[in-house]
């Protein structure tokens, strides 16, 4: 194989990878880091042993995060305040035409689903998006792991069950949650506190993430009254020299919140029963340098 089928071959597969590490690590230049790796080796490697070009790269890359992961949790453990995954423009455009599959996608990049990813062991995350986020066969997650096969469907089984257990119970009517996030704009931005929390379920929560570098609450928010209030109080600090778009964000939409040509603020509200059950708040400077502002 020449060196520039090699790489167009890596290309054909970046996404792919990009995808997996990203999953695993929830942030982007981690993930970034870890393909660039994952692709050092592609090139360093005898490739004319590799017989499946594919799962080579996808044992490489998984690899390497859950390396990688394992390093991360010790500074996350020390983290200041609420930890949230770097936001990340979703678009899955016409390669993935099916509207389940694109659901699955969505759901499985979406930001509750990646704080519930973070309470699994390295190994069961990396089980649990090879499998239920990218559908690779339990073969291939073996042999990606150097693990059986029946190990594998174990840690599948568990980590399927733990997210269950764990991940909240949202709709994902893309259509409501963008209705609801501009009546939060139009509630926020003059209607008064009163329409805002009518917009907002008794138990409602709000996850807020300034990584001790911007202005956010150092934890969780919860109940109505304090999430309204708190909400109202953000809305009416930001700088009115702003400018707000609702962007495709995680797999859902969200406001993104630009000043002086840089990302300040990112929100995303989670919905169900059609209210808002969740609210997420990404301010820490390091994770919003990534989004485009075009």
């Amino acid at each position: 194989m020449t060196a520039d089928a090699a790489t167009e071959l890596f290309e054909e597969h970046r996404s792919v990878l990009t995808g997996v590490a990203y999953r695993m690590l929830g942030r982007v230049a981690d993930a970034e880091d870890v393909v660039q790796e994952a692709w050092l080796r592609w090139s360093a490697a005898t490739r004319e042993d590799i017989r499946e070009p594919r799962a080579f790269l996808v044992r490489i890359t998984t690899r390497l995060a859950i390396d990688r992961l394992r390093h991360l949790r010790a500074r996350r453990e020390t983290y200041p305040g609420p930890w949230l995954p770097e936001p990340v423009v979703t678009d899955f455009g016409p390669a993935v035409p099916d509207t389940a599959e694109r659901a699955v996608l969505a759901d499985s990049v979406s930001l509750a689903v990646l704080i519930v990813l973070e309470s699994l062991s390295p190994l069961e995350r990396a089980v649990f998006v090879l499998r239920e986020a990218f559908g690779f066969p339990y073969a291939e997650i073996a042999t990606a792991l150097d693990r059986t096969e029946a190990a594998v469907r174990q840690l599948a089984g568990r980590a399927r069950r733990h997210v269950e257990e764990r991940k909240p119970r949202y709709d994902v009517d893309p259509a409501e949650r963008r209705d609801l996030t501009e009546r939060f704009l139009a509630a926020a931005s003059g209607d008064g506190i009163e329409q805002l929390l009518a917009l907002l379920a008794p138990d409602v929560r709000l996850i807020s993430d300034g990584g001790g570098k911007a202005k956010a609450a150092r934890r969780i928010i919860e109940t109505a009254d304090k999430v309204g209030r708190v909400l109202f109080a953000v809305a009416a600090d930001l700088d009115p020299g702003g400018e707000i778009r609702v962007t495709e964000i995680n797999g859902g939409p969200a406001v993104v919140y630009i000043v002086g040509g840089e990302v300040d603020t990112v929100f995303q509200i989670e919905v169900s029963q059609g209210v808002i059950q969740c609210a997420y708040i990404l301010r820490n400077p390091d994770k919003l340098s990534g989004l485009p502002v075009e």
